[in-house]
């Protein structure tokens, strides 16, 4: 017993010891049995009255121990997290600093994280009683209040802002018809049928807007010769420069067509569509046969080795020196043509000879061949346009700068209006300081007074009206310098030679720029220019003279007219219808001839500063393109009508980006002064009946140069099939 006694006291003075030593630092904290805590008190008590006497001391401080503890670590974790809010630092989602909880409410236990934030951001706090304030960070780091911030509180059902899609403009142009050169008609029917320069406008002035973002090209129908094609080509190549993207869109496409189109940076074509690019190809049609049946017969004449232009209507066949100048000429173009498509599509020539050899393609096999980029529908290349530009829209415009024509004719002002349309109106003239350079243009065949057009599409350049256009240029002093621009294949020689007197008289600089055709009494006219400007496909040279008439006895005699005669004079007859020339008929017109002849010979080499002898060797009638007649010193540069006028600024004198206003001569003819004249009249006739129609242009064109006594003429072109 004595034993137990002793072990019993060392046991609890133990667990005394221990206890006092755990409570010390937790003094403040209420203790159960000490009236802080009732509740506590109340359980206590009744454990100590349940307990037996002898173990009742030792049991009260093992409760004691245990509450103490769950007291402690309340509070200590009430102080850390009070604490840790009033430290955090102000940042995005500043939350207000709640105030330390009252003694009587329950708080939730600190999770790890928080107790991990606490040692790694916060310093260890004195121990607060439970009424204590929040607890203060340390005097060396004060810490200055941050105003809460309020919580962003969205509006309910508000949605947030959508994106705005992003979308750019795309030029679309519908290139089809023939664009004929000069100034457009006033009215109505200029607008039906576009020039060739109020198209080339429209493209320069895509090429400069800044809010066109590309060029659509909708090839279909498009019928121009080789020059207007370069014309045209360039235009694209300004449109890549200023870095617009330009596509072309084809259906069905021959060779001219595609020659244009290869000039831009993406061809595409539907799947239904077809490539027809067979080379190059000749024809010349003779009459002769058809002459001989009706009782018809043309008397010719001709001055020059290769002047054939009276051959269709004298022969059945082509003669040995006209056969070497059209081999020649299809030779040049077909190497122009093969050097030009292996340049676009990035092959070489050998490739591209190979592929004029197949000369039919699908869609399929054109872009298999390289000859277009992609097979598309037209839906489908706008979404192929939109993909390029990075965009989500693009705003597709058709009529860019096309004058809007007001269709509301209602009422008295309705009715001047429909008149004004018909009527057109002439353009204002400039008011301006500015310089002019006048373009003054010569198209058609050379027939002496005025210029005149028909409804077949026949157009005839008249001496007078092209002299009056060059003395009124010459005369305003705002002129610095006048453009001569040709597309013409000659006609009469006394029409020609007086349109050259004007341009040599002239003390303004003159520039002559060559569109298709610049032949025989087209080349004529340009000699008097300071420089010659052409393009590579244009048909030029064919320096030489022939005359003639037509016979038509045997016509008369099958329908059974006869034609009594009475003369005086051995050559009388020279003018008559009724009977070839006599011997001393063919002596006078020979001779009339051969001096015409020299006269032209002569000046051109007085133009070219060449000597009379290589000129005439060079001369003999033979047609050159634009290419050959630069080797042979015929033309100084090749170019366009662009680069005609920028040399005419040099010429006077003016740099080459001075800002001048052009000044267009003859002024374009309205409907009524040419009364069913315009080209346009024949447009839809003339898509009816192309061949016959094109036979009415020629038979027309014959009768009024076999008016002519003496002709500079070059009846016929290179079409590109």
């Amino acid at each position: 017993m004595r034993r137990l006694s002793v072990l019993f006291c060392v046991i609890a003075f133990a667990v005394l010891f221990v206890s006092t030593s755990q409570a010390a630092p937790e003094a403040d904290k209420p203790v159960a049995g000490t009236g802080a805590d009732p509740k506590a008190d109340q359980q206590t008590g009744k454990e100590e009255k349940a307990a037996p006497k002898s173990h009742k001391s030792h049991r009260r401080h093992d409760k004691d121990k245990k509450k103490k503890e769950a007291a402690a670590a309340k509070a200590k974790a009430e102080s850390a997290k009070a604490t840790a809010d009033s430290a955090k630092p102000a940042n995005d989602s500043v939350k207000p600093v709640e105030p330390a909880a009252k003694p009587e409410e329950k708080k939730a236990e600190v999770k790890p994280a928080e107790k991990a934030a606490e040692k790694s951001e916060v310093a260890k706090p004195e121990e607060k009683k439970a009424d204590a304030k929040p607890a203060e960070k340390p005097a060396d780091k004060p810490v200055v209040a941050q105003p809460a911030e309020k919580p962003v509180i969205k509006p309910v059902g508000v949605k947030a802002p959508v994106e705005k899609p992003t979308k750019k403009q795309v030029v679309q142009l519908t290139l089809k018809g023939e664009y004929p050169e000069g100034a457009t008609a006033p009215g109505l029917f200029g607008e039906l049928q576009p020039s060739l320069a109020a198209l080339i406008q429209r493209i320069d002035a895509a090429a400069a807007d800044k809010d066109v973002a590309a060029v659509w090209l909708k090839i279909d129908g498009l019928a121009v010769g080789r020059a207007k094609i370069f014309e045209l080509r360039a235009a694209i190549a300004r449109l890549r420069k200023a870095n617009k993207p330009v596509y072309a869109e084809l259906t069905t496409a021959e060779g001219s067509q595609y020659l244009l189109a290869s000039a831009c940076e993406h061809v595409v074509m539907p799947p239904s569509g077809m490539l027809i690019i067979p080379g190059v190809r000749a024809e010349v049609t003779f009459y002769k046969g058809l002459l001989d049946k009706l009782g018809l017969q043309f008397d010719a004449l001709q001055m020059g080795k290769y002047k054939g232009a009276a051959e269709p209507y004298t022969r059945n066949a082509m003669s040995k020196p006209l056969r070497e100048s059209f081999d020649a000429l299809v030779d040049d173009t077909y190497e122009d043509l093969v050097a030009t498509l292996a340049a676009d599509r990035h092959m070489t020539n050998y490739q591209v000879k190979q592929l004029l050899d197949q000369g039919l393609f699908s869609a399929a096999a054109a872009q298999k061949s390289g000859l277009i980029d992609e097979v598309l529908y037209a839906d489908q290349l706008q979404d192929a346009i939109k993909k390029t530009l990075k965009v989500d829209i693009v705003d597709v415009v058709t009529n860019y700068k096309k004058k809007r024509i007001d269709t509301d004719f209602s009422g008295f002002g309705g009715m001047m209006k429909l008149v004004e349309l018909f009527m057109g109106g002439k353009p204002s003239e400039s008011a301006g300081k500015k310089e002019k350079i006048a373009v003054v243009y010569a198209v058609g065949p050379i027939m002496e007074g005025k210029s005149a057009s028909d409804m077949f599409g026949n157009s005839s350049l008249g001496s007078s009206t092209v002299v009056a256009a060059i003395k009124k240029a010459a005369d305003d002093p705002r002129v610095a310098a006048i453009v001569l621009r040709i597309d013409s294949p000659g006609g009469s020689a006394t029409a020609s030679d007086l349109i050259w007197r004007e341009t040599v008289r002239l003390h303004k600089p003159i520039i002559a720029s060559m569109g298709d055709v610049a032949g025989s009494g087209g080349y004529y006219i340009a000699m008097g220019a300071k420089k010659i400007i052409a393009a590579p496909g244009t048909l030029t040279g064919s320096i030489g003279v022939i005359g003639g008439k037509l016979v038509t006895r045997g016509l008369y005699d099958k329908l059974g007219m006869n034609t009594e005669v009475i003369s005086r004079g051995v050559n009388s007859g020279s003018l008559s219808s009724n009977q070839p020339f006599t011997p001393n008929e063919r002596k006078a017109w020979t001779e009339l001839l051969q001096e015409t002849y020299k006269q032209f010979v002569g000046k051109a080499a007085q133009g070219r500063k060449m000597p009379f002898d290589k000129l005439e060797e060079l001369a003999q009638g033979r047609v050159y393109t634009g290419r050959m007649a630069k080797n042979i010193g015929l033309v100084d540069e090749l170019g366009t009508l662009e680069d005609a006028i920028l040399a005419a600024k040099t010429a006077a004198g003016l740099k080459a980006d001075a800002d001048v206003d052009l000044m267009v001569l003859p002024e374009a003819r309205s409907f009524f002064e040419q009364l069913f004249g315009d080209p346009s009249a024949a447009t839809d006739l003339d898509s009816l009946l192309p061949e016959w129609f094109q036979i009415a242009r020629q038979t027309k064109m014959l009768r009024q140069l076999l008016s002519e006594r003496v002709l500079l003429w070059m009846p016929y072109g290179v079409q590109l099939k």
